[in-house]
């Protein structure tokens, strides 16, 4: 590596260092409340913007292997939301307008909301029914607009994550391992079996 950089080694040691040090301190309320409300729900319903909203699809994926009814909000086949189907949303800084307007929406329909965030203390964190804070390990983000779009364009984007990981790139690590062991914590409680879920596994991409 050049003089002056970390390893790679070194900084990948230093982003599961600090995903450790969240993990360790997860409420267990808030995170039993979560596993509560997708079991709970028929339907289950995903958002979230850039790359958190690809940890989002990611998640909808697997809960579809796990044989639960999962959509991503905003696919052409994603059906009307229903009074009592749960919508997740994904945002590290809780105040990207887009998801505050989906989140409404959702309410307004009767869906319950749950919030992975790094800012529960946001406006989606005040209207979400259940939040998980992932942002433990992290500086609070300072103020920016709140429409993720604009904020990249101007390159206002502020991570929730130190220097070393970039554009809420800890955010998006720390949801995408949580929501991975939600889903193994899920598969255990659902008693679902490996056959089970390769048999759900697209086969014809």
């Amino acid at each position: 590596m050049p003089e002056g950089c970390y390893s790679i080694t070194d900084l990948m040691l230093l982003m599961t260092d600090k995903i450790g040090e969240t993990a360790r301190v997860l409420d267990d309320t808030e995170t039993g409340a979560f596993v509560d409300a997708i079991l709970a729900a028929q339907r289950i319903y995903v958002v979230g913007a850039g790359r958190s909203g690809l940890v989002a699809r990611a998640f909808a994926m697997r809960l579809m292997h796990l044989g639960m009814e999962a959509y991503v909000v905003g696919e052409t086949i994603t059906p009307a939301l229903r009074k009592g189907d749960l919508l997740v949303a994904f945002s590290g800084s809780g105040e990207t307008h887009s998801i505050v307007e989906f989140c409404e929406t959702a309410q307004a329909l009767g869906g319950r909301v749950c919030l992975l965030t790094a800012t529960p203390d946001s406006t989606l964190g005040r209207i979400a029914e259940i939040v998980v804070d992932l942002g433990v390990a992290a500086p609070p983000v300072p103020e920016t607009p709140g429409q993720y779009e604009v904020r990249q364009l101007t390159g206002q984007y502020r991570s929730v994550s130190p220097e070393f990981a970039p554009f809420g790139t800890l955010f998006e690590m720390t949801s995408l391992i949580f929501s991975d062991a939600v889903l193994s914590a899920l598969m255990e409680l659902k008693h679902c079996s490996l056959d089970e879920i390769k048999g759900r596994i697209s086969n014809i991409q």
